[in-house]
């Protein structure tokens, strides 16, 4: 157990943003912040968790945070002894605990050290990087797409550079289309100093096929990640996200709107009921990033074209959980002409 004394950057006022406290919590490696009134009194809590659920409920960055913390949080007064700390944090399964003064202030904040970012994660990567890219032909006539150079780099490297710097060491990555190219540039990973190994299609097996042919499968779920995807999202968030909620599938949503240039006109039979203006029409997208847990794979038949919202409904269907994380960071879909070259703009 660790106790942390430096408390500045863990507090936020009651009138901060759900954006600002997006930003403090990435200030911070402990991964919690504490919402505080005009008397720096302790009125809540702020986990990513915490903010990804309001997100889902239809709040805005902009809305107060106070509307998506935690207002009935566990804390012990600032007497309490370590150990006792220790006990109750073990028995309640919690990582972090408050320790408040007798006016609510925060005073320390126990935290296992589990808590800290893990290193050498056992979750295996899984990237789909057998498409052909037709949609960015002609720079993909001779060049897989995600070995397409976004700011001198591969796509593709940039995204296993991610996931190692994330403490993933575990990568499979599903080629078909130029192949060759792919395993000869990464070979078994040795560059890296981690383990790369392939499942080369033969023919076209959709979004998700491929996953069929994955051996010495262990019980960790895996993260499936499309290779046009470049995004700065927290993995090690989306990972708790999905053993928070019980998860079989957690996939990853971005809201994505779209204004239609027209009048809209709202009937009922041939009655007009109403008329709207240019509206703009928001909705959850799918963000090609996916965990699965292992005892989904035996749902995808083998060598056989499957695509991943098959897979999603299947499972649905068999009444397994299937949860949304949505997505704040930086994300691009890296599959048109016009988003690779913003990409090349915006990446650093």
């Amino acid at each position: 157990m660790k106790i942390i004394t430096e408390l500045d950057s863990l507090q936020i006022p009651e009138s901060a943003s759900i954006r600002q406290a997006i930003a403090t919590l990435d200030k911070t490696a402990i991964q919690i912040i504490f919402v505080v009134n005009a008397e720096h009194k302790v009125i809540g809590s702020v986990t990513d968790g915490d903010i990804r659920r309001g997100l889902l409920a239809g709040h805005s960055l902009e809305e107060a945070v106070s509307l998506v913390m935690q207002r009935d949080f566990f804390s012990l007064p600032k007497d309490t002894g370590q150990k006792q700390a220790q006990r109750v944090m073990r028995e309640r399964q919690f990582r972090h605990i408050p320790l408040l003064d007798d006016k609510g202030r925060l005073h320390q904040l126990a935290m296992t050290s589990g808590f800290l970012p893990n290193i050498g994660r056992s979750n295996r990567i899984v990237i789909m990087a057998g498409g052909e890219g037709k949609r960015l032909r002609p720079l993909t006539q001779n060049c897989p797409k995600p070995m397409l150079s976004i700011g001198g780099k591969p796509l593709l490297e940039i995204m296993v550079e991610q996931c190692i710097d994330a403490g993933f060491n575990q990568f499979t990555i599903s080629v078909n289309y130029l192949k060759e190219q792919i395993i000869s540039y990464f070979g078994n990973g040795h560059k890296w100093g981690v383990s790369i190994d392939y499942l080369e299609e033969n023919k076209p097996l959709g979004t998700v096929g491929a996953l069929a042919g994955l051996t010495d499968i262990s019980k960790e779920p895996l993260l499936v990640i499309n290779g046009d995807v470049l995004t700065k999202i927290n993995f090690a968030e989306l990972l708790k996200f999905h053993e928070e909620c019980a998860s079989a599938a957690t996939i990853c949503v971005r809201q994505h709107s779209v204004t239609i240039p027209f009048g809209v006109v709202n009937m009922n039979g041939h009655e007009v009921s109403g008329l709207q203006e240019k509206p703009t029409l928001s909705e959850y997208v799918s963000a090609g990033i996916y965990v699965l847990s292992p005892h989904l794979l035996r749902l995808i038949p083998k060598d056989s074209f499957f695509d991943m919202p098959q897979l999603i409904q299947e499972s649905i269907e068999a009444q397994h959980s299937v949860n949304a994380f949505p997505i704040h960071e930086y994300w691009l879909d890296v599959g048109h002409p016009e988003t690779l070259a913003q990409a090349n703009g915006e990446w650093a």
